[in-house]
């Protein structure tokens, strides 16, 4: 058997590893070991638990304003042991997460091959996103096998060198993920989703994003104030991130108004089942752009650049960028205009088809020997 240790800490993380990591429970010729950082406690929790997964190692490294240097170093110093005792053929992380450089780097210093799922993602910014475009840089060079999701990542791959042999285009797993967490008649978990008026136009907003804090979170939230007050046909949810220096300019300007729920972080079965109910997304998150085309939805992205041009040339996102004006006029136009609404609505999802994580497992297989 292939031994596999997959390592993650977010939530983000965890969504396109779960499925991945079910298929290879699955494989009697994979021996899957998880290993765990806990960058983000809850919110990783809250996707593990309904899927009974029980890491085999926790690192549990989450402290009360950790810094990316504090995560990095934990993570090394906390797999040096674990790869010792594991012994793993090969190690699969993450995107663009400081756990996920970390554990790159801890498993090169292991000498263990390295498998970089979502690999190729580039903004070509270094400080867009922040530090998100220089961790998938560094992975990119410690890793061994390249799981690209698209044609166009790639690409960007071989015209940095990187080995035509070592890279597959597979698709995206966090659209593998969508099939385990939509259900006929879903109740929230939230209970105030239960409570929203779907008669109206639901809009989702996300906004996190660390290069987004200050001014660009202020900008953002007064383009939804108007459009709030030049809408009354519409309903914004705004699940908040825990950061709350990121949550704190929302809640200045938009708490207390009608028609706006600003909510604590919702579940991914809550997100997942919102977005089947909303009309439009607003958001600066990545993983967000790869999903919403699956639920025919509209997005505007809250960046001024994104890694998932995919999308962009597919059209089904628009990058608004962080200018208030900006901002109100690209979301305006797709609520007044129902022909540009259901050109980006009718498009199929150019980041995956659901079966990323079998041609993961195929590569794998086929590159591995024990």
């Amino acid at each position: 058997m292939i031994k596999v240790l997959s390592v993650f800490g977010t939530r983000a993380e965890a969504t396109k590893m779960v499925p991945l990591v079910l298929e290879m429970r699955d494989n009697p010729q994979i021996d899957s070991k998880i290993c765990v950082t806990a960058q983000h406690r809850e919110l990783l929790d809250q996707v593990l638990t309904p899927f009974n997964i029980v890491p085999d190692y926790d690192l549990d490294i989450m402290t009360a304003g950790q810094t990316i240097t504090d995560v990095v170093t934990r993570v090394l110093q906390g797999l040096a042991p674990i790869l010792a005792e594991v012994c793993p053929n090969i190690v699969l992380v993450h995107g663009d997460t400081a756990t996920s450089f970390a554990a790159a780097l801890a498993a090169f210093y292991a000498r263990v091959p390295v498998g970089h799922v979502e690999a190729g993602l580039r903004t070509y910014d270094k400080y867009r996103p922040y530090p998100e475009e220089i961790n998938r840089k560094l992975n990119t060079g410690l890793a061994d096998l390249h799981f690209a999701p698209t044609r166009q990542a790639e690409e960007n791959l071989l015209k940095e060198n990187v080995p035509a042999n070592s890279i597959y285009v597979t698709g995206n797993t966090a659209i593998d993920f969508i099939k385990y967490t939509i259900s006929a008649n879903y109740r929230f978990n939230r209970e105030a989703l239960n409570n929203l008026d779907f008669s109206k136009r639901i809009i989702l907003m996300t906004a996190h994003r660390g290069e987004n804090r200050g001014q660009a979170m202020e900008e953002i939230c007064r383009a939804v104030s108007r459009l709030v007050k030049d809408f009354p046909d519409t309903f914004f949810v705004w699940p908040m991130h825990p950061n709350n220096a990121a949550a704190a300019p929302a809640k200045a300007i938009l708490g207390g108004q009608e028609r706006v729920l600003l909510t604590e972080a919702i579940d991914v079965f809550d997100m997942h089942n919102l977005m089947t109910r909303t009309h439009l997304l607003l958001t600066d998150s990545g993983g967000l752009q790869e999903e919403a085309p699956s639920f025919d939805l509209p997005t505007v992205v809250l960046r001024e650049v994104t890694e998932r041009p995919e999308g962009l040339v597919a059209g089904t996102l628009v990058v608004a960028g962080v200018d208030e004006d900006t901002i109100y006029n690209e979301a305006a136009r797709l609520l007044t205009n129902s022909a540009a609404y259901a050109k980006m609505a009718a498009v199929s999802n150019p980041f995956g088809d659901g079966k990323a994580s079998e041609r993961i497992i195929k590569a794998i297989l086929e590159n591995m020997q024990c």
